[in-house]
């Protein structure tokens, strides 16, 4: 099973980087660890997160305050949006197809 995110997703990860690397040296790094245990919980488990719309989930991060919402694709997970969980709450919704 593979994943993968969507441009503006990606965008939204790169920017989280960025603004924890400016917090605090090595943070933004961390931040994309973090991310990728995510993932690979998503990947092990992609029922097994709290459902946000039809078709998509929301895995929330352990030491950040970001979850990633995902659906699937076929096989494979797509990563809709890197979102901060109190911040514009469903912003992504118009990301839906």
């Amino acid at each position: 099973m593979s994943v993968r995110l969507l441009e503006v997703a990606r965008g939204e990860l790169d920017e989280a980087i960025a603004h924890y690397n400016k917090e605090r040296p090595g943070l933004g790094e961390a931040f994309l660890v973090e991310i990728l245990a995510t993932v690979e919980r998503i990947r092990r488990f992609p029922d097994g997160w709290h459902p946000m719309a039809p078709g998509l989930r929301r895995c929330l991060m352990r030491r950040f305050p970001y979850g990633l919402i995902y659906g699937r694709e076929g096989p494979d997970i797509v990563i809709v949006a890197v979102a901060h969980t109190r911040r514009r709450p469903e912003y992504w919704r118009d990301r839906l197809r």
